[in-house]
């Protein structure tokens, strides 16, 4: 929806423009264009370090074109925690064992793509799978651990949204610098007619429209889509978390999933019913 979004923003602005007689011609001021989003574009390089902008173009392209989490991969999530656990409390570690050190070419995990394609989840559980197979860890460990696990995939992400919205806090003033330069330029054509100035005034005036758009119409809200993008992988995190802490409490693999359930948002949360359906599925395809 980010890229619908950006339509209406642009369609509404532009477009009462035009219906109030404006002429789109005097919008395209290339300078004015190269003054603002270059300096944008520098000064983003200034305060990241270059993993930091590729993580900030990679979210703003996910933000824009990206669906989001929806409760078909709760629900794909769901089963592939049931199938997993019940491996393991039918099997033994060693069973699974071979899925979690291979979750590429594990049966299993290939039934879920929509999971595979989440390489943070897929580490996030395989991982701690492999340590709590390995050590004699409590339910607590296991719940500090994954909290820390949590925290450090976001940090760089927290880094590049907030360089987002500090660029988008800064646009105005970029505005104002364009505009400044137009005015200067302006000063120097105050003998070539008022028609000659008035273009020059205008093309000035764009430098400052250009800003406090790109702010709060672009940048802004790109910043706020990355933040709620931050938070939806979050919590599908801590829905892996609720299972593999009832897993290491010795609860069955049932009650783990249904910890896993209670844990996701209630707008995308599969009812009992549809989980207990899936489950019933697994069972009868195990």
């Amino acid at each position: 929806m980010g890229i619908v979004g950006y339509i209406v923003v642009l369609g509404m602005v532009f477009g009462g423009y035009v219906l109030h007689g404006g002429q789109l011609r005097i919008m395209w001021q290339p300078t004015e264009y190269m003054v603002i989003f270059g300096a944008a574009a520098g000064a983003i390089l200034v305060m990241s370090p270059m993993s930091v902008v590729k993580m900030m173009v990679s979210m703003s392209i996910k933000a824009l074109v990206g669906g989001g989490i929806t409760k078909q991969n709760y629900l794909d999530l769901l089963q592939l925690l049931f199938r997993l656990f019940q491996v393991f409390r039918k099997d033994g570690p060693q069973a699974v064992e071979k899925h979690i050190e291979d979750p590429m070419n594990s049966e299993i995990f290939k039934s879920y793509p929509s999971f595979l394609k989440n390489h943070h989840a897929v580490d996030f559980l395989c991982d701690t799978m492999k340590i709590t197979l390995s050590a004699d860890l409590s339910q607590y460990d296991v719940d500090d651990l994954l909290d820390q696990d949590i925290k450090v995939i976001h940090e760089e992400e927290h880094m590049a949204q907030a360089t987002m919205a500090t660029t988008a806090d800064a646009m105005p003033g970029l505005g104002i610098v364009a505009a400044v330069q137009g005015v200067i330029l302006t000063m120097g054509k105050l003998t070539e007619g008022t028609e000659t100035i008035g273009a020059s005034v205008a093309a000035a005036l764009v430098g400052t429209l250009l800003g406090v758009l790109g702010a709060y119409g672009i940048f802004a809200p790109l910043a706020g889509k990355m933040q709620k993008d931050m938070d939806m992988e979050g919590r599908y995190l801590k829905t892996i978390k609720a299972a593999l802490v009832a897993l290491q409490r010795g609860a069955p693999p049932l009650v783990c999933v249904e910890y896993a359930r209670r844990s996701i948002y209630p707008d995308v949360r599969p009812s009992f019913e549809e989980m207990d359906s899936a489950t019933r599925d697994t069972k009868k395809a195990a």
